[in-house]
């Protein structure tokens, strides 16, 4: 019998091609060719942005991975329209009944009123203040973020209470928050980290769709040197065979002003991986298998390990070369010889609503 199923096509300005089935679905769909397509009937319109609301209960989440540098999260969004198609918060989406796939890079789902519940829970009698991440699962500074604005309320609040925070994007949009955050920065309450996967702009593109761009990136570098603000670079993640210019992103990210660097391997946690697996079938199907069983070298054989010991460097030969590699580019160059260290003793909590500050 002929195989009648539709043709899978990258779909301009989104990562994924399909709405990839969540882990707990029962029905899977599949397109089907019925032979009754016209013509006349031109490709479909790409889908839309579409932004849901949530009422958040809580803005600041509590973070107890041992293999990462921060104990304190705080995400304006879930979701991301980036659609970058190796990002491993692909899977939240599934809690939701939405796919990872399109679902994710399509239906945004906004935290309504949380820089108010920010305010309440930084009023808290026995609130400690300690770091907060910012955007550490979805960008926070995705496209939506240009009207929504959540996270320039976030940040004003923060502002006000001078508590420190750092965050990580790929977007310009930070630019847009320089008043807050370089002020903040010249006291030691502000940290930003810049994410450059690769500075090859066509692998950029399908990789990290509605991202800036490599150059633009190294440009906000650039601004926010100058602005005094600490900045940093993400080098994540590294593909085998893919993105394999670590060496000339650390350059590029020294010149431009990052102080700063880190780097993880790609982390294919469960939808990711069919949705890596086939988006590397529709833009590198020559090298499909050759980066997916380089992966799996570093991953003991399978697409995926979630050990906290070596789920964001990997193990094995190549996951010690690339560490060889970042290790002797660093020292090289200079990066991360001072530690950027938060000031906590600064904070004031907020005041009651409707009252303003002696001081």
């Amino acid at each position: 019998m002929t195989d009648r199923r539709a043709p899978v096509e990258p779909i301009k300005g989104r990562g994924t091609a399909t709405r990839h089935p969540h882990r707990f679905e029962r029905d899977q769909r599949e397109a089907f060719d019925d032979g009754w397509e016209g013509e006349d009937t031109g490709a479909p319109a790409p889908p839309a942005t579409e932004v849901i609301w949530e009422e958040p209960r809580s803005a600041i989440g509590e973070v107890d991975s041992p293999d990462v540098y921060f104990d304190r999260s705080l995400n304006p969004y879930r979701g991301c329209e980036h659609g970058c198609i190796y990002c491993y918060a692909r899977t939240t989406h599934s809690y939701l009944n939405l796919s990872p796939g399109l679902d994710f890079e399509t239906k945004i789902i906004a935290k309504r009123g949380i820089a108010q519940v920010l305010r309440r829970e930084l009023s808290w009698p026995k609130y400690e203040p300690r770091m907060i991440a910012i955007g550490t699962a979805t960008d926070c500074y995705q496209p939506v973020e240009r009207e929504l604005a959540l996270t320039r309320s976030v940040i004003e609040v923060l502002h006000e209470t001078d508590h420190p925070f750092s965050l990580v994007t790929k977007s310009s949009g930070v630019e847009r928050d320089l008043d807050l955050i370089a002020p903040m920065a010249r006291r030691k309450l502000a940290a930003v980290y810049v994410t450059i996967t690769t500075l090859d702009a066509g692998l950029a593109r399908k990789l990290e769709p509605r991202a800036a761009a490599p150059h633009r990136r190294l440009r906000l570098l650039r601004t926010l040197a100058e602005q005094g603000v600490p900045c940093g670079v993400s080098l994540a993640p590294q593909i085998p065979f893919l993105a394999d210019d670590m060496e000339q992103v650390l350059q590029a990210a020294w010149d431009a002003g990052a102080r700063s660097a880190f780097y993880h391997v790609l982390r294919l946690p469960w939808e990711v991986a069919p949705l890596f697996r086939q988006w590397l079938e529709l833009h590198y199907p020559q090298r499909a298998q050759r980066v997916m069983a380089r992966v799996q070298d570093m991953r003991g054989g399978k697409d995926y390990d979630a050990d906290f010991a070596t789920r964001m460097k990997g193990s094995g030969p190549w996951a010690d070369l690339l560490a060889q590699r970042f290790r002797r580019a660093t020292q090289r160059l200079g990066f991360n010889r001072q530690r950027v260290e938060m000031d906590t003793t600064l904070f004031r909590p907020p005041s009651p609503p409707g009252q303003g500050r002696l001081f």
